[in-house]
């Protein structure tokens, strides 16, 4: 019975990959739709090297195109402007650590002490 239980586990596995696989191909298609060939191949160099920032460009593209927000094709001028908004946003986002060193008392101009 166990095995059987197993047999299903993967059947549920192989199901929701296959699901993700054509959730996956839609989203290629729809992207392909909105966008110019240029622009396409922008953002694919950009998923190379940070898939994120790629995901979150794809995610505001496909947002937009199901609220009929966009009317043409995206170009590749246009796909820069939304690459500068995605970086104003992460870089509204990072904190900045400043470490302050404490100076004790002995730091300054206590050096004079010479034993003569």
């Amino acid at each position: 019975m166990a095995a059987q239980g197993g047999g299903r586990g993967q059947a549920d596995a192989e199901a929701a990959a296959q699901q993700r696989a054509e959730q996956e191909e839609q989203r290629a298609a729809m992207l392909a739709a909105i966008l110019l060939p240029a622009a396409r191949e922008r953002l694919a160099r950009i998923e190379l090297v940070k898939p994120e920032k790629a995901r979150a460009i794809q995610e505001m593209l496909l947002g937009a195109a199901r609220q009929g927000a966009i009317r043409e094709k995206v170009s590749e001028d246009r796909l820069i402007e939304l690459l500068e908004q995605v970086n104003e946003r992460s870089e509204k986002r990072t904190t900045k650590v400043t470490i302050q060193r404490r100076r004790m008392a002995f730091d300054d101009s206590d050096d004079d002490d010479s034993d003569e």
